[in-house]
Formats: structure tokens, C-alpha cells, sequence
């Protein structure tokens, strides 16, 4: 479901009439679902580390160098160097004045404080992106902007967080007589969410509850 697909099943929800082309968006209650549509896109991929949103790079640290510049636009989730895993150190003095734990790494504004060694080393990251939309083209960015642009939001999932999520975002009133209908659908999308995209059976998901 691309952008201009949301946008139309908003209008229906909210019983607006719907549009025909995406350059008919012009009305304020259009700009204003656009938005909103961003904002609980955004706030959703945000929302937990959705296995969805986990990248791997390779990036390379030359010889005696402990401070290379920060490559990742993401959280980071892990760092192995020659097959060891290394735990973030989140103290940066102690890192810079080299005093940190063996087999740790560190950051430092926009960079990545890594241990010296004596040659060059591959460094193995897995991330989660902090971009949430992928174009036609596939290519990944925060935001939806074009017709065609689609949420990492799992296809199945993408109408009852995103269409729900908006409509009770942009009437903001419990007293709205589909509201709590919103509300509803748009958490249990969550909960199931969580509860399918686990890879590991032993985790328990959860939910938080809010109300917009």
C-alpha cells in the first residue's frame, strides 16, 4: 500500500470524499493527513527495534587509528571485530584517555571510538536504520514524500497502524464516535506486530496503550 493509497483509505474512514490523483491533495485536511501519516509512520518504526529495520555494513578501520567518522544513520545493535563481539562503552572520556574495557567500543559525537591495532580491520555492524519509507526504485529515506513512496511497516500491517493510527490522530477527541474504534484496531495492529515479527519464540512481547 503506497502513499496515495493511505491517503484514499484515510479519506474513506474519515467519510471525506476521496481523490482521483495524488496532485489533488491539495486541501488542508489533505496536508493535513499527509503529515500525520508521517508522523505515526515515523513514530512506529521508531517505536521498538523492528527486525525490519536491521542493515549490516562493513566499514574499515586502518592501522593505529581509534577514531573513525560515524557512518551508520541508525541505532547500532552490534560491532564484531575478527569474529569477537564487542559491547558499547558508553563513558568517552575514559575511551579517549584509553582506559576502556578490552573488546568494548565507544562514540563521541559523530564518531565511532574503536580499540588500536597494529593492522587494518573489517568492521562488522549491524544496525537498525533510522530511515522508515523505501520509493519505487528501493531505495530507503525517512520520509514519505511521492505517490509511489512505501512504509517498512510489513504490507499486512501497514493500513490498520497507519490508516487507524492517523484518522485518531487527526480527531484527537474520545468523545469522536469512531475513536475508540481507532484506537482499537490501531493497538491490537501493534500488539500483533510484536507478537509476529519476534524471531525468538522466548521473548514476550508487550504493548504500551496510548491515547492520543
Amino acid at each position: 500500500m503506497n502513499y496515495f493509497d493511505l491517503v484514499n483509505k484515510c479519506l474513506v474512514e474519515l467519510n471525506y470524499k476521496q481523490v482521483n490523483a495524488f496532485s489533488e491533495l491539495t486541501k488542508n485536511d489533505h496536508k493535513k493527513i499527509k503529515n500525520i501519516i508521517n508522523l505515526v509512520n515515523t513514530e512506529v518504526c521508531n517505536y521498538d527495534n523492528w527486525d525490519f529495520k536491521l542493515r549490516k555494513t562493513t566499514i574499515n578501520l586502518p592501522a593505529k587509528t581509534t577514531e573513525i567518522d560515524n557512518p551508520i544513520d541508525g541505532r547500532i545493535a552490534s560491532v564484531v571485530i575478527d569474529g569477537h563481539v564487542y559491547k558499547y562503552f558508553d563513558k568517552p572520556d575514559v575511551y579517549i584517555n584509553g582506559d576502556a574495557p578490552t573488546k568494548t567500543w565507544g562514540r563521541f559525537n559523530d564518531k565511532l571510538l574503536l580499540p588500536e591495532f597494529d593492522e587494518d580491520k573489517s568492521i562488522n555492524i549491524v544496525y537498525y536504520t533510522a530511515n522508515s519509507v523505501v520509493d519505487a526504485e528501493g531505495n530507503e529515506k525517512k520520509y514519505l514524500e511521492d505517490e509511489t513512496d512505501k512504509s517498512m511497516i510489513p504490507e499486512i500491517f501497514t493500513e490498520s497502524v497507519l490508516v487507524y493510527g492517523t484518522c485518531m490522530r487527526l480527531k484527537a477527541n474520545p468523545q469522536h464516535v469512531k475513536f475508540g474504534y481507532w484506537m482499537s484496531m490501531f493497538n491490537s495492529a501493534l500488539a500483533t506486530m510484536r507478537a509476529k515479527i519476534q524471531i525468538d519464540a522466548d521473548s514476550t512481547p508487550y504493548v504500551n496503550m496510548r491515547r492520543y
